[in-house]
C-alpha cells in the first residue's frame, strides 16, 4: 500500500503550497513539519518502495543526503521550492520544480504548476513570504478588491509569524494543525471570516511586534541596520514579521535582525526591497547559515562571531 507524505515548511509559503495541491489532488497523508528553522524534515520519513513525497519550500541542499537515502529505497518524490538548490539529482523518481528567482515563492511555484488553479492561496503565500509586488501582481490577475487583498495580506503575515519559534512550544498553533484546519476552506476569505485563528495569530503578532518596536536598533547607517532581540518568547515569534516590517519602511536598506540565546543568536536577514539579493551570499560565510537571495539566516550564531557577521553584512550591503 502506498504511503503519501507531505513535508512543508511551517511557514505561510509551505502551508500554502501544499492548501493549493491538496485541493486539487485531494489525498490523506503524513504530514511533516515543524518551526520555519526547521528544515531537516526527510531525516524524519522512512519511505520504502511506491511511497510518494511531496516536498514544498525545503532545502534541497541541506536534505540532500536524506533524499538520496529516501530514493535507494524506492520513494518517489515531487520537489518544489525556490532556496539555492545545490546539485540537483537525476532519478527517474524524482521531479524537481525550483526557481530561485528573487521575486518567486514556492506557492508561486505551484501555481505556475496548476496553471493557475488555487492562485488566491499564492497570493496568501507571496505575502508572508514579503513578496509584495509579486503578491500584487498575482491579485489583480484575479481582479481582487482592494479590501481583500489587505486582508489576504494581513493573513499571510500571520501564518508566517506563526511560523517563528526556536521550538514549536513558541508558537501559537502547531503547523501540522494550522494546515489541517486551512485546509478545510477553498478560499482564505471563508477561513478569516470562519476561525478565529486568523484574529489571535493577528493580535498576537499585534502584541509581538510592539514589544520589538521598543528596541533601538544595534547599529544603522543609509545602507543597512542590525537590530538585538532579547531571549524571550515574544522575539522568538516576531524576528521574521519585524524583518519584514523594517524591510517595508526602508526599501533601500538591508536589515538583520538577531535574537539573542544561550550563547549567541539567531540571525535573520532581509536584502533591500529595491535590490532583492545578496542575503544567502551573506548567510552562507556562517555555519548553519542560507537562505535565499532576498531573505536567508543563520541558525546559530555565535556571540564570539558578532562583530565578523556586522562587518560582513555591512560590507555585502554597502554597495
Amino acid at each position: 500500500m502506498t504511503t503519501f507524505y507531505d513535508i512543508f515548511n511551517g511557514d505561510a509559503d509551505g502551508i500554502c503550497a501544499l492548501q493549493q495541491l491538496r485541493l486539487e489532488e485531494p489525498r490523506e497523508s503524513v504530514l511533516v513539519t515543524g518551526v520555519k528553522r526547521d528544515v531537516l524534515l526527510l531525516a524524519r520519513v522512512d519511505a520504502g518502495p511506491g511511497d510518494e513525497l511531496t516536498v514544498l519550500d525545503i532545502s534541497l541542499r541541506t536534505n540532500a543526503g536524506e533524499l538520496g537515502r529516501l530514493l535507494a529505497q524506492g520513494a518517489r518524490c515531487r520537489y518544489f521550492d525556490h532556496h539555492a538548490p545545490g546539485e540537483i539529482p537525476v532519478h527517474a523518481s524524482f521531479s524537481a520544480f525550483i526557481d530561485t528567482a528573487p521575486d518567486i515563492c514556492t506557492s508561486l511555484i505551484v501555481d505556475r504548476y496548476l496553471s493557475g488553479r488555487q492562485r488566491i492561496w499564492a497570493v496568501v503565500a507571496a505575502f508572508g513570504d514579503n513578496l509584495v509586488k509579486s503578491a500584487l501582481r498575482t491579485a489583480e490577475l484575479l481582479g481582487l478588491e482592494a479590501l481583500d487583498t489587505e486582508r489576504l495580506r494581513e493573513l499571510g503575515e500571520g501564518i508566517n509569524y506563526n511560523a517563528y519559534g526556536t521550538t514549536v512550544d513558541d508558537l501559537h498553533y502547531h503547523p501540522a494543525d494550522l494546515f489541517e484546519t486551512l485546509s478545510h476552506y477553498s478560499d482564505p476569505r471563508d477561513f478569516i471570516d470562519g476561525e478565529p485563528v486568523f484574529d489571535v495569530l493577528r493580535n498576537a503578532c499585534f502584541d509581538d511586534l510592539a514589544c520589538a518596536d521598543r528596541i533601538a536598533a544595534h547599529s544603522v547607517n543609509d545602507t543597512g541596520a542590525v537590530f538585538i532581540l532579547p531571549d524571550a518568547g515574544w522575539s522568538r515569534r516576531v524576528n521574521g514579521v519585524f524583518g519584514n516590517r523594517l524591510a517595508q519602511a526602508h526599501l533601500l536598506r538591508a536589515h538583520a535582525v538577531l535574537v539573542t540565546k544561550d550563547g549567541g543568536y539567531t540571525v535573520s536577514v532581509r536584502a533591500p526591497v529595491a535590490r532583492p539579493e545578496g542575503a544567502d551570499a551573506l548567510c552562507s560565510q556562517f555555519e548553519s547559515g542560507g537562505g535565499r537571495k532576498a531573505a536567508a539566516g543563520i541558525n546559530v550564531l555565535p556571540e564570539s562571531e558578532l562583530t565578523r557577521f556586522i562587518a560582513a553584512f555591512e560590507q555585502q550591503f554597502s554597495a
